[in-house]
């Protein structure tokens, strides 16, 4: 499976993407994405975010600037140390934690958002997953997601990067499957322009979802 904030990294093998870290500067960038910017306002006043595969740490970090209480989980100890390096530059607090997605002790409704920025997993284990998103959130609490659709696989022919493999590729049709019983404010899949670090660049065809648990 893969984690977020990479488009095709392999989060059970964390290690793996420590090299791609260990590069110069971050390779996604240090801005939030927009996605994100644009769409936490939705999320409780101060409230507590989940951001599960925050790579080198950009949204957390973002969100905890905005006054959130946050949780980022990430596989990669590079991409951790270098997420702790840019909170301690930005006086940001939050809790950062290294730690496979799959093996995480996911808590049940404590947080009052969640921000799945690019996770991608594989079938086998998508909508497992997504439900222990969905269940992570107290009743009333959003999640966000953004993700590739598998249009992207034309885009990065074309030279775009970012994205994992096609058979790791999300449609809204998938994630409103994954999600039955949420209640879906906001899901279509459209194309963007992406300017995030020297990995996720051109135009990419992604989904986006917010989605309220059921209160």
């Amino acid at each position: 499976m893969t984690s977020g904030d990479t488009g095709s990294r392999d989060i059970v093998t964390g290690p793996k993407w420590d090299g791609h870290y260990a590069e110069p500067g971050y390779i996604f960038g240090t801005a939030p994405n927009t996605f994100l910017a644009i769409e936490a306002h939705r999320f409780a006043p101060r409230g507590r975010i989940l951001v599960p595969g925050d790579g080198e740490g950009r949204n957390g970090i973002w969100l905890a600037g905005q006054g959130f209480d946050v949780t980022t989980v990430e596989a990669s100890s590079v991409g951790v140390a270098k997420a702790r390096s840019l909170a301690a530059e930005r006086g940001a607090h939050l809790d950062i934690q290294n730690a496979n997605l799959d093996f995480w002790g996911w808590p049940v409704a404590i947080f009052d958002g969640v921000a799945s920025i690019f996770v991608h997993f594989e079938p086998l284990v998508r909508s497992i997953m997504h439900r222990r998103m969905l269940s992570a959130l107290k009743p009333g609490g959003i999640l966000l997601l953004e993700a590739f659709t598998p249009k992207h696989v034309e885009n990065r022919k074309a030279g775009s990067r970012g994205g994992p493999p096609s058979e790791m590729l999300y449609t809204a049709d998938m994630l409103r499957d994954d999600l039955a019983g949420a209640d879906v404010e906001l899901l279509r899949e459209e194309e963007v322009t992406l300017d995030e670090g020297s990995r996720h660049q051109g135009r990419a065809p992604v989904v986006r979802l917010i989605a309220r648990r059921a209160a």
